[in-house]
């Protein structure tokens, strides 16, 4: 995935490292003139040295093209507007902020960034869900990133087909809330009969959403 990171201190920094290791594309984007140096020393990453709450700043880094967009620097007003910029304006697939002071983070989703948190593993790892589900979308994280709302649809040669939910084997810590079929949704029970097509949503910790992405894709053989 192509990233795009504002803020080049030590959860930036730390940010990059993991996202290359996990061969990710990663473009960074700092304000301090020596800190850029170091980091284009340190890092196989694109550096770009400038403003990121600027337009063109922005721009130049990619956001627009970016899979995901993080605003990690040690100022909150900073990373808000940058994030809503990335999201309103140049249409970030994924954008996620940094909020210093915790007493920020509503604030952050009130305005419309619903991905605020304060922590690089946190962050680290709403990326790595995005990336590892790729035939699922994760529309939520839950309880700081232990659970998600996830939805998906059914393929057309799905394994799923004309199968009743109760006897869909679905994972530990996962929940069937509702299908969308031809525009309707509805809520499922066990005796609601799946078929191709339809959409999907569930709630899943984490540490099943990739064993129900695994039942969900099952295709015939």
């Amino acid at each position: 995935m192509n990233m795009v990171i504002m803020g080049g201190g030590k959860v930036g920094w730390n940010l990059a490292r993991i996202m290359l290791e996990r061969k990710h594309f990663v473009n960074l984007i700092e304000t301090d003139r020596i800190r850029c140096r170091r980091l284009a020393d340190d890092l196989d990453a694109t550096v770009i040295r400038g403003d990121g709450t600027n337009v063109s700043v922005l721009e130049a880094a990619g956001t627009e093209n970016c899979d995901v967009f993080m605003a990690v620097t040690g100022h909150d007003q900073d990373n808000l507007v940058a994030a809503q910029l990335a999201k309103e304006h140049f249409h970030a697939k994924k954008v996620i902020a940094r909020a210093n002071d915790p007493r920020n983070i509503e604030t952050f989703r009130v305005l419309g960034i619903s991905n605020t948190v304060s922590s690089t593993d946190i962050i680290s790892k709403l990326i790595e869900q995005e990336a590892d589900l790729v035939h699922m979308h994760l529309i939520a994280t839950l309880n700081m990133g232990k659970a998600g709302i996830c939805s998906m649809v059914l393929p057309q040669d799905t394994l799923l087909d004309g199968v009743a939910v109760k006897d869909v084997v679905f994972p530990g810590g996962t929940l069937l809330i509702s299908l969308i079929r031809n525009g309707t949704l509805t809520i499922p029970n066990g005796t609601t009969v799946l078929r191709r097509g339809d959409e999907l949503v569930a709630v899943s910790e984490e540490r099943s959403q990739k064993a129900l992405m695994k039942v969900l894709t099952a295709l015939k053989k």
